[in-house]
């Protein structure tokens, strides 16, 4: 599946949530199981690329922004949250993790005491599983597929995050992230 058949499939879904009442993450479950096993594996390779290159300081420190803190766990599913946001979000992030401080639900969510649901969307992680089991009925399906798949080439690659920095710092937020911390924060951008 290349990039644009990815962010295709990730736009239907977010259309079909408006019209079906459901939740995204259950549209593209649904959507994906509709596809031949190969291609909710190939959907799984291109996630599995764009969120990897999320993994970033910057970023995090937008989640730990947003979030009111951010564990690692909570960071995978941010990650995935603005990979569901749509390809024109998800570049905006990638490129400049501060413009999140412009999309609607980011500021709402700056007025609301518990943030912790803001952008983090654990369920998208794990839509090409979802899709299998619903095609196989076996919840470890896709596990033994994506080992199939992935072969021996599912190494842990070292990732460059960047210059790690302290996101309790709110001096370092606010020159790092100077919108987000303008909301989260109360300081002046």
């Amino acid at each position: 599946m290349d990039i644009d058949t990815f962010w295709e499939v990730i736009d239907t879904a977010r259309a079909g949530t408006a019209e079906a009442g459901e939740s995204f993450d259950e549209v593209l479950v649904r959507q994906l199981a509709d596809r031949p096993r190969q291609e909710i594996l190939e959907y799984a390779e291109r996630f599995d690329e764009l969120h990897d290159a999320l993994y970033r300081w910057d970023v995090w420190a937008a989640a730990y922004l947003i979030g009111g803190g951010c564990s690692d766990d909570s960071f995978i599913d941010f990650r995935a949250g603005v990979i569901a946001l749509g390809r024109e979000w998800y570049q905006r992030v990638a490129t400049d993790p501060d413009s999140l401080a412009a999309y609607p639900d980011v500021i709402q969510g700056a007025d609301v005491r518990d943030r912790s649901e803001v952008l983090f969307y654990e369920d998208v992680s794990y839509a090409a599983s979802g899709a299998f089991e619903r095609i196989t009925g076996n919840a470890d399906a896709f596990y033994k597929a994506w080992h199939s798949f992935r072969g021996a080439d599912e190494s842990d690659n070292v990732v460059d995050m960047g210059k790690d920095f302290d996101f309790d710092d709110d001096n370092e937020m606010s020159r790092r992230l100077p919108r987000l911390a303008a909301l989260f924060l109360g300081t002046n951008p």
